[in-house]
């Protein structure tokens, strides 16, 4: 299998056309399952950055310890509370009951404390039931939920610590290495595998594409938060989880460029946000 380095053009055939007459709720429709007494702010990264790439709609679940902050950061973000503290399968029920049923995709992890595991499944199982597509990130990373994700419209983001504890399999330093690992999990899984280093390797198992940022100042934490969000929001719109998958890493990666030339090896991933619209901007086109 060749792998290929992401470029602009091979990115714009992945992001679909926006129609001049389309209607709210028409470009997007995301939920945003994170966050918890210590990580308040990883759901609102992802949450901002699916509505920085043109998402119509963001609904954000967050515990109720952290609804207050989650709200008074933005106005943008519509919040759902969970009712504990952590994941808990009452918590996922309630959240399953509240939430709209035209959902197009959701990203889950990011700074999420999980109380029960089967929490986790039953909220996964329960998504993809109503054919929503899925990111899964951090803490929703447990190799329990592989089992229900084959052929499923489903993008894994791990960096390399959270793809050993998802596949048993450390990737190795050697790119080569890396790719083929990649390549080999994403088909066995029937899932597309985001492996964030600094190459990023994006495969289905059947096509694999590479990004290198060659950009040191996003090791700050929540830029893998970004990432999520941007996968999500772009999986909204393209039902194709490698190509929305492979767009949101070259679309973080240009923002990310930017931030650094601006700010140096001193930005924040509030900053990254920021630059969002800028890196999409090339990609915008109405029909």
């Amino acid at each position: 299998m060749v792998a290929k380095n992401l470029t602009l053009s091979i990115v714009k055939k992945f992001i679909p056309p926006r129609k001049a007459k389309s209607r709210k709720g028409e470009n997007g429709i995301v939920l945003v399952i994170g966050g918890s007494y210590i990580y308040h702010g990883a759901p609102i990264l992802s949450s901002i950055a699916a509505l920085r790439c043109g998402t119509d709609l963001v609904y954000t679940s967050v515990p109720n310890i952290n609804v207050a902050p989650t709200r008074s950061i933005s106005p943008n973000l519509i919040v759902i509370p969970l009712v504990d503290q952590k994941l808990t399968r009452g918590a996922v029920n309630k959240l399953l009951g509240a939430l709209p049923r035209n959902l197009d995709s959701a990203t889950i992890g990011m700074g999420l404390a999980i109380q029960e595991r089967n929490a986790l499944l039953h909220l996964v199982q329960s998504l993809l039931d109503r054919d929503v597509r899925l990111s899964l990130d951090a803490s929703a990373l447990i190799p329990e939920v592989l089992p229900l994700l084959p052929n499923k419209n489903v993008v894994v983001t791990p960096h390399a610590g959270e793809f050993k504890r998802l596949f048993g399999e450390a990737p190795s330093n050697s790119k080569n290495e890396r790719i083929k690992l990649v390549e080999k999990k994403a088909k066995e899984n029937g899932i597309t595998v985001l492996l964030k280093g600094a190459t990023d390797v994006i495969s289905n198992g059947t096509m694999t594409y590479l990004y290198e940022k060659k950009i040191p100042a996003m090791t700050v934490g929540g830029t893998g938060d970004v990432l999520s969000g941007l996968v999500a929001g772009l999986l909204s719109k393209n039902r194709k989880p490698l190509e929305s998958a492979a767009a949101a890493t070259f679309i973080n990666g240009l923002a990310g460029k930017a931030v650094q030339k601006k700010l140096g090896l001193h930005m924040t991933s509030m900053d990254l946000l920021d630059e969002i619209p800028a890196a999409m901007k090339p990609f915008d086109k109405i029909v």
